[in-house]
């Protein structure tokens, strides 16, 4: 048996059906679900604040608190998923994420707001990337890259679309009616999307690899995992702190609130174009090399975006370059697992991989406008970040497995 074919045997014989259906509707889903529930947030926040009074570090730990939820439901997520596939708890996703923004539109004090997004994060937790990931991979075995770069590409695109749509909305609308209007939005098109679209018979699990041992557990107690979810964790925190942190960083530059959400939105497009690059990159790197050299990438931009106060033309060219890091990222964690350990346990593992990662990119938001006042303003934020990033970068390159297939 070739290489090639041992890859294939680990991931999958490749000769189950593929539901027409289940692709483009995971790309409308992926773009609507990230677009309205995660990327508004940083476009309407300054809103909220100035209509309710509430601190800023209050309404950003909110919505910190629910990313924290999505960490922990999604590893039980995960293990449902690879037992009985996506459909209910990604259509029961959906319909929580639009009870959420209802809540949080309707909140008339801070803990009912905080409630609201609690509920949001169970959202988050089953209706974002994990589940799609998982999805796709046990369907699509083992061409598996090919949907998750189609899938991540319409992704990239939920901030170019959704973060102008809210900044237009709350130039008309209270902060309140936006997030009716876009919760709206959220139930016609998940909703149906979810609950038709993912119908199909959900695939036999194909068997571990050699190399991956006995069992999820064995796995996921290596020391290759743990270096792995450190590497990614880091660089997730910085990523996360960089997306919330970018508008207010051209706020303090002295832009308007809509010049930063075209620049934010602009950044979602470098990530669709980034996406693009992604299975290039990995014919032509070992798994070590691209891990590496892409959460170093991210802090090339985040210390470049730390340094450079204007012309506005280049901020946006550097939160495109940054969108386009980011994106490949996204396919990165994606494929972390199957690169590695095949795809037997993906739904478990993933979960597993993507919790830390998640609970820091929570904290991210509330820790970084935190220290962004002692820090004497956001420029040294990023520049902090920066440094974090190459922290990352160390670290990944101790995450190699001992004969992988995909072994760098």
């Amino acid at each position: 048996m070739t290489e090639l074919d041992a890859h294939r045997a680990a991931a999958g014989t490749g000769d189950r059906s593929r539901p027409r259906a289940v692709l483009p509707a995971l790309c409308i889903t992926q773009i609507t679900s990230w677009g309205i529930v995660y990327y508004a947030f940083p476009v309407l926040n300054p809103a909220i604040t100035t209509d309710t009074g509430w601190p800023t570090g209050a309404t950003t730990a909110a919505f910190s608190a629910a990313l924290l939820i999505s960490a922990f439901v999604g590893i039980r997520v995960g293990r449902i998923i690879d037992h009985r596939g996506p459909r209910t708890v990604m259509t029961t996703g959906s319909v929580l994420g639009v009870a959420s923004l209802l809540i949080i539109a309707a909140a008339p004090n801070l803990p009912v707001f905080f409630a609201g997004w609690l509920l949001a994060g169970l959202a988050m937790a089953a209706t974002f990337y994990q589940p799609a990931f998982a999805a796709l991979t046990r369907w699509w075995a083992p061409d598996h890259v090919r949907a998750l770069t189609i899938v991540t590409l319409a992704g990239g695109l939920a901030s170019t679309v959704f973060a102008p749509l809210a900044a237009m909305l709350a130039d008309h609308l209270t902060w309140r009616a936006t997030y009716t209007v876009l919760a709206l939005v959220l139930a016609a098109v998940t909703v149906p999307a979810h609950a038709l679209a993912l119908k199909a018979p959900w695939p036999t699990a194909p068997p571990a690899p050699a190399h991956a041992g006995d069992s999820a557990t064995t796995v996921a107690r290596s020391r290759p995992f743990w270096m792995l979810a450190t590497a990614l964790t880091l660089s997730a925190f910085t990523v996360y702190a960089v997306v919330v942190a970018l508008v207010p960083l051209l706020l303090e530059h002295g832009y308007s609130t809509s010049q930063a959400a075209w620049a934010l939105g602009l950044g979602g497009a470098g990530q669709t174009l980034g996406r693009t690059l992604y299975a290039t990159l990995a014919r032509h790197t070992g798994v070590i090399a691209r891990t590496t050299t892409l959460i170093a990438l991210g802090g090339v931009t985040t210390a470049t975006l730390a340094f450079t106060p204007g012309p506005y033309a280049l901020l946006v060219a550097l939160s495109a370059a940054a969108g386009m890091v980011r994106g490949n990222l996204t396919l990165l964690q994606a494929t972390a697992i199957t690169d590695r350990w095949g795809t037997t346990h993906y739904g478990r593992l993933s979960g597993l991989l993507a919790a830390p990662a998640t609970t820091t990119s929570a904290l991210a938001p509330f820790v970084g406008a935190a220290l962004a006042s002692p820090l004497g303003g956001y420029p040294l934020l990023f520049a902090l970040l920066a440094a974090l990033s190459g922290l990352a970068a160390l670290i990944a390159l101790d995450t190699a497995v001992k004969a992988s297939p995909a072994r760098s």
